[in-house]
């Protein structure tokens, strides 16, 4: 068996950033996709809780990939079944695939949650988009985990 690989485009926003949710606070909150990139960020914190996350697809994204894989594990199981069709055929015994199931509808990703403030960390020289009440309370720095508060 061939590795399959999906990509999802994940849209920016007009200042380049994309739309991030923290799974454990459940913050959205905003990054650029080059500074994630980085090769000196190894890990990434939520501006919010300040906790550290393996991941932080927003539920669009994670909802859109499920349907896509769902949409490769049918066609493949599909086409294996057509084999199967095939290779009894005239066999004594029979075997019909039946149609090939429906595909679940892939909803490209759209940028959304526009009221964000642009954060500049010091630390880090490098800017977030956070809620504003995060930013007037303190927020951490998305790229070290240090606490920063605004008004230092």
């Amino acid at each position: 068996m061939t590795d399959i690989q999906m990509e999802i485009s994940i849209p920016a926003d007009n200042d380049g950033f994309v739309l991030l949710q923290c799974p454990l606070c459940g913050e959205f909150f905003k990054l650029k996709p080059r500074d994630m990139e980085e090769d000196n960020v190894i890990e990434i914190w939520c501006p919010c809780c300040g906790l550290r996350s393996e991941n932080y697809f927003t539920e669009d994204v994670i909802e859109l990939a499920m349907k896509m894989g769902t949409n490769i594990a049918m066609d493949r199981i599909f086409d294996e079944m057509k084999k199967w069709e095939k290779q009894f055929k005239g066999c004594g015994v029979s075997f019909n695939a039946g149609k090939r199931p429906p595909k679940e509808i892939e909803t490209p990703i759209v940028s959304g949650i526009e009221a964000l403030e642009m954060q500049k960390y010091k630390c880090c020289k490098k800017e977030a988009k956070i809620k504003p009440l995060i930013k007037m309370c303190g927020s951490y720095c998305p790229y070290c985990g240090v606490m920063y508060d605004e008004f230092e």
